[in-house]
């Protein structure tokens, strides 16, 4: 059995509908490909509690796209 961290996600596009995430190694971002390009979460001192337990809460920062 793996021991996955997970992360909730705040902010970024209304349809975004994958909230709870795989969460990083402490002290990087989440970075999820989404409709042509990346938006960008970063990790807030703050903590939700959510289905899935106690979870730290990640913050929408900006949204880069890709070439093409």
């Amino acid at each position: 059995m793996t021991d996955v961290t997970k992360a909730v996600l705040q902010g970024g596009p209304d349809d975004l509908t994958e909230r709870i995430v795989s969460a990083p190694e402490p002290g990087l971002d989440i970075k999820l490909l989404f409709r042509g390009g990346y938006e960008h979460f970063r990790a807030t001192t703050r903590q939700q509690e959510t289905s899935e337990g106690l979870l730290p809460v990640y913050e929408w920062w900006e949204r880069t796209e890709l070439p093409g």
